[in-house]
């Protein structure tokens, strides 16, 4: 069986719905069925963020589909994942994470050149309804100018 050679799950909702402020890559602790799905293709992290637990950085609400030829071994498909990050740069989050209104958003799921899974995570601000109406604005002009030039 063949396997997709570039593993690219986006987030795609993140960027209307929010500013980022700051971006991270972290690797995550995984299973060996769930890195297996992983290069398969079948992860969702539109809905997932991340939380401080007793310090760790865990992320939530990250749906990665049970392996098919997983036995009893299986995992469970949204579990809580450790994300591995440096001391520095933990800090740095937590400390930010008291402002109020910036949470923490997973933007991108991908395998590096050695093979390993990393999650780029943002420091987020919400936008408000006026900025997401300025976005689109920016796109269509954006759209226009590639249209007439093209």
């Amino acid at each position: 069986m063949a396997l997709p050679e570039n593993i690219n799950i986006l987030n795609k909702k993140a960027s209307y719905e929010y500013a980022f402020l700051e971006k991270f890559v972290a690797g995550l602790m995984l299973t060996g069925t769930e890195i297996k799905s992983i290069r398969l293709g079948k992860a969702n992290i539109t809905d997932g963020f991340c939380v401080f637990d007793k310090g760790e950085l865990i992320a939530r609400n990250i749906q990665i589909s049970e392996y098919e030829k997983g036995t009893h071994y299986n995992h469970a498909p949204k579990r809580d994942r450790k994300l591995l990050l440096t001391k520095h740069e933990l800090k740095k989050l937590e400390g930010n994470l008291k402002d109020q209104g910036l949470t923490i958003i997973p933007l991108r799921l991908f395998i590096n050149e050695k093979g390993w899974a990393k999650l780029e995570i943002a420091l987020a601000k919400g936008k408000k309804l006026f900025d997401k109406r300025d976005d689109i604005k920016k796109k269509d002009a954006q759209r226009e100018t590639a249209r007439r030039f093209k």
